[in-house]
């Protein structure tokens, strides 16, 4: 990739030679308007991003919204609403204003969302998903559009600005705290299997129970979905078992399948903690006021939206050596959901 350019005027003119087209043209492609075919778009973005070209002066400006995007797949998580609140108080330090804008899936927004946020051009971007395809990565740094992947889902690439959380410790800490109240027959109820963030806290219950010399039945194994639904099914599956084989104990790996879990085990007949010990993840506001309160590990969340707005900001005003990478503690909050085995 070459990058040996010297200037904006200088850039465009060169960019405008290799392609065949005009300033006007590239103007478009580069404000993100839809008046331009679909070849001619690509032409230009592939030299876009050969040539290395980055939007001089692309920061806060007169000229630039104030505005810090923040991007979601859903926002039917409750722990959704502590990111919003932590981007939201540090893009008023900065007298900025947040656009909140729902797109894709858990992996990524959809195809239209870019064309979207090029003619927004806000002072950076935060997305809540496990990645952010290299096409879009360049378009963004084309035009100085910053962007942080905010994740407590997944395990971005490592050339991607980042805000994360310490599922594997997680994991070992919410199991390990069972383990120390004697319990011997644990179940974990992760996420999805496809996420990294599912089996990082999978690998964390698994490394507390071989420490302890525990077997782990393939049968205590579920993947859920990390809501309440997708919780409630798989505790079913798990309180189902044979006496001897059900668990006495289930780490959840959120607290809406912690949630899920709670409700399976009234539906059996069973008393948490006496019965069956649970344990959720995330700590969410809900947590402290359910029946039994949850025992839960506390992800920092209102945190991680502060610090990937923060990284945004930053990030808007200069070109790190380096990938920003950061990694929150978790710790475990012991609440009434668990305690020591019936005898």
């Amino acid at each position: 990739m070459k990058t040996d350019i010297t200037g904006d005027r200088v850039t465009l003119a060169e960019i405008a030679e290799e392609t065949g087209s005009s300033l006007s043209t590239i103007s478009k492609v580069l404000n993100g308007r839809a008046d331009v075919s679909k070849a001619t778009r690509e032409r230009i973005e592939h030299a876009l991003h050969e040539r290395g070209y980055v939007r001089r002066g692309a920061g806060r400006s007169e000229s630039r919204p104030e505005l810090l995007e923040l991007v979601f797949h859903g926002l039917d998580s409750i722990w959704s609403m502590e990111l919003i609140g932590g981007v939201e108080a540090v893009a008023k330090e900065h007298g900025l204003s947040v656009v909140l804008t729902v797109s894709g899936d858990r992996h990524a927004p959809d195809p239209d969302w870019i064309d979207g946020v090029i003619r927004r051009r806000p002072v950076g971007v935060v997305l809540v998903f496990s990645e952010l395809s290299p096409e879009y990565r360049e378009r963004l740094r084309a035009r100085g559009i910053s962007f942080v992947i905010v994740d407590p889902a997944g395990d971005p690439s490592p050339d991607v600005p980042s805000v994360g959380s310490a599922n594997w410790s997680g994991g070992l800490a919410a199991t390990r705290h069972l383990i120390e109240l004697g319990h011997r027959r644990i179940a974990t109820i992760t996420g999805p299997e496809d996420m990294m963030c599912s089996l990082a806290r999978l690998d964390g219950f698994r490394s507390a129970m071989n420490s302890a010399g525990l077997p782990v039945d393939p049968a205590w194994v579920r993947f859920g979905t990390f809501e309440i639904a997708g919780g409630r099914d798989r505790a079913r599956e798990l309180l189902a078992l044979p006496a001897e084989r059900r668990p006495t104990a289930i780490f959840a790996g959120s607290d809406m399948q912690a949630l899920g879990t709670l409700d399976a085990a009234r539906e059996a007949g069973l008393a948490v903690p006496h019965d069956l010990s649970i344990v959720g993840y995330d700590d969410i506001s809900l947590a402290p006021w359910v029946s039994p309160p949850l025992t839960t590990v506390h992800q920092p969340l209102r945190r991680m939206g502060e610090e990937a707005a923060r990284l945004a900001i930053r990030l808007s005003g200069e070109q790190p050596a380096a990938t920003p990478r950061m990694d929150l503690a978790t710790n475990l909050v012991v609440r009434e959901s668990t305690a020591p085995p019936a005898a």
